[in-house]
């Protein structure tokens, strides 16, 4: 860690940042990842109604988004919307565990058929109110509390540090749970996750502190704030960067939520060998991400974001290449090739984050939260996966061993999804050139 007299970061702070920030990562991993499979797996292997649930948890998280964030300025007070608003986040968590088929049986009477289809109606609406909740206290509450603590100066090393942490929650999600899962079931799953939650949220009553410099500011009219012609005119450089941010975050919905489906339906990967090849490719992503975060603060960062898209888009090739070599030669190559689209993602992911709080309007931080989660959040949600689910239909690879009278839903991701996502990163070439120009090169041009 850096120390805190020279960066001006408590240790404190650096405690709560890293708590909260990975708390939360895990379980917005869960939400994108481990409750897809979990439908797939218990209520029905149907890809339609996992695009609807991260669609829909899309428009919830960026609507409570919005109006938290104006809520918390207007409030000044980041810190029991945190606190609270963990606490029921990992009690929804843990109720998300109890859905399935078997129960919608026995507490209606209805057939299986009626039952799956309640089922995973009830599935979607859980989802959206766990999203309700973490958005609230994440989304909003949590990013102006880092926007608040934070300077220009060190936010490179702050955002390379939280750039990793979603790297470290995929790897305990996507391997860890997997293993657990098989030893405990879903059930005990996600209620031991939220339980651990809704502790930190406790924890965030007594150690949470907002920044002296918080204070009360707007009012409910400002849930549109970041989306008027003159807020975005006032702030070009802000909104470029989200432009980007919009981009890589399309291009990983397209093949995300499918991901730990495809690695074992077409891969065939076994829990352990998809752990495996998750576990390595982000442990040295995460690695490389530490030196590359501090080196963000001592070189330009737009200019760093070509590289790093093209290693993001190199990494997405080298995925959809990574099939028929053989186990182990799919295990390896999807393995190097995830690490390489990982590092580039996480290293574009903290550029762009770190050039977005350069220029937040300290004032407005929490007002801007919901722009934010527009173009990160909403618009990726709801097109990336339409896109992925559209190549998947239209490929209609079948279910292994599904049987002749298997339902038209029971289809699995192509490796297409992966090309796809590769072909919509290209479009960030053509905006970090104008970002550059509006965010540096004035300031080159007055220096000169």
């Amino acid at each position: 860690m850096m120390n805190s007299e020279n960066k001006g970061l408590s240790r404190r702070n650096w405690l709560i940042l890293i708590l909260f920030g990975l708390l939360g990562q895990i379980a917005w991993s869960v939400e994108n990842m481990y409750f897809n499979v979990f439908v797939f797996e218990t209520v029905a292997p149907d890809l339609d109604a996992i695009t609807l649930m991260v669609q829909l948890s899309g428009i919830t998280a960026t609507v409570a988004t919005l109006i938290a964030g104006v809520f918390s300025d207007k409030i000044g007070d980041r810190r029991r919307m945190i606190s609270f608003g963990y606490i029921i986040w990992g009690v929804t968590v843990a109720a998300f565990g109890f859905l399935s088929t078997d129960l919608t049986e026995a507490l209606l009477g209805v057939g299986y058929a009626e039952a799956v289809g309640i089922t995973l109606a009830a599935v979607v609406v859980g989802d959206c109110i766990m999203t309700l909740f973490g958005s609230t206290a994440n989304d909003a509450a949590f990013n102006a509390w880092v926007t608040d603590n934070t300077e220009r100066s060190f936010r490179g090393t702050v955002e390379g540090v939280l750039s990793i942490l979603p790297l470290i929650s995929m790897l305990i999600v996507a391997g860890g749970f997997g293993i657990i899962k098989d030893l405990v079931g879903y059930t005990w799953l996600f209620t031991g996750l939220g339980v651990i939650i809704a502790a930190s949220g406790v924890l965030g009553v007594f150690i949470l502190r907002d920044a002296p410099t918080l204070e009360r500011s707007g009012g409910m009219r400002d849930i549109f704030y970041g989306f008027r012609p003159s807020v975005v005119k006032g702030n070009i450089p802000l909104y470029l960067a989200l432009l980007i941010v919009l981009v890589f975050s399309v291009a990983l919905q397209i093949f995300m939520p499918y991901m730990i489906i495809y690695m074992r339906e077409y891969l065939g990967f076994s829990t352990i060998e998809y752990s495996l090849v998750f576990g390595v490719a982000i442990a040295a992503g995460a690695a490389l991400n530490v030196y590359l975060g501090r080196l963000s603060d001592r070189r330009n960062k737009v200019v760093l974001m070509y590289f790093a898209a093209a290693a993001m888009a190199v990494g997405l090739v080298g995925m959809y290449f990574a099939r028929g070599l053989g186990k182990v030669g799919d295990l390896v190559g999807f393995g190097v090739a995830g690490f390489v689209m990982i590092s580039g993602y996480i290293f574009l992911a903290a550029l762009s984050g770190s050039v977005v709080r350069d220029y937040t309007p300290t004032d407005s931080a929490g007002k801007l939260q919901g722009v934010r989660m527009v173009f990160s959040v909403l618009i990726p949600m709801l097109v990336g996966p339409a896109i992925g689910n559209a190549i998947n239909k239209a490929a209609s690879i079948p279910l292994p061993d599904a049987g002749a009278d298997a339902m038209t839903t029971q289809y699995i991701p192509a490796p297409e999804i992966y090309i796809a996502a590769a072909g919509v990163l290209l479009l960030a070439f053509a905006v970090i050139p104008l970002l550059y120009k509006k965010a540096y090169a004035p300031e080159e041009t007055v220096s000169e």
